[in-house]
């Protein structure tokens, strides 16, 4: 059972820096830097996504490369469950199980260890954002692909006008946002 965040999280949104213009004009970047370089803030914002993780019956969890190695390997070990980073390719030592996916513009792959994953399973997704859901859903087909069961996954951040969470739903993944932010 996981302790009471100390901060609510309102409270974890206004550490969250929006930095405008970036990566492009007209792009709203929310930067985490400043959530997790707060001490309390980094830890409520663990304390939050562990305990909707463990609501949710997962037995273990995985997080993208990388901001959600951060959050998702906190989350796993106050949990005391396991934790599987998703990653890059080339990344990893031992024969993967991959997937390519498309970007905006462009592709991207990932891949995992498949022995790492337990048929059956229940591992949630765990990251800091979620935009367009493209790494999220890959994501998941991956680790269903290697025989995980994912229904849900956890974020601290939507940015809802970008559809990703929407994307996830279709895919029968439940999605929970500590906070959301309009526009891009």
């Amino acid at each position: 059972m996981t302790d009471a965040p100390a901060l609510s999280c309102a409270e974890l949104k206004a550490l969250v820096r929006t930095v405008p213009d970036f990566p492009a004009p007209g792009i709203q970047f929310r930067d985490i830097t400043t959530l997790i370089a707060d001490g309390p803030g980094l830890a409520a914002t663990i304390a939050h996504l562990a305990g909707r993780v463990e609501a949710s019956g997962a037995d273990m969890v995985a997080g993208m490369e990388a901001r959600g190695f951060i959050f998702g390997a906190a989350v796993a070990a106050r949990l005391g469950i396991g934790f599987l980073p998703v990653r890059k390719p080339g990344k990893l030592p031992v024969e993967t199980m991959g997937v390519d996916y498309a970007l905006e513009y462009g592709a991207d792959r990932l891949e995992i260890d498949p022995g790492a994953v337990r048929d059956g399973a229940r591992i949630a997704l765990v990251d800091d954002l979620i935009a367009t859901g493209g790494t999220a859903c890959a994501s998941a087909a991956l680790l269903r692909k290697a025989g995980a069961v994912v229904d849900h996954a956890f974020f601290v951040i939507d940015l809802p006008d970008l559809g990703g969470a929407q994307r996830l739903r279709a895919e029968d993944i439940g999605v929970d946002a500590l906070m959301d932010f309009e526009g891009d």
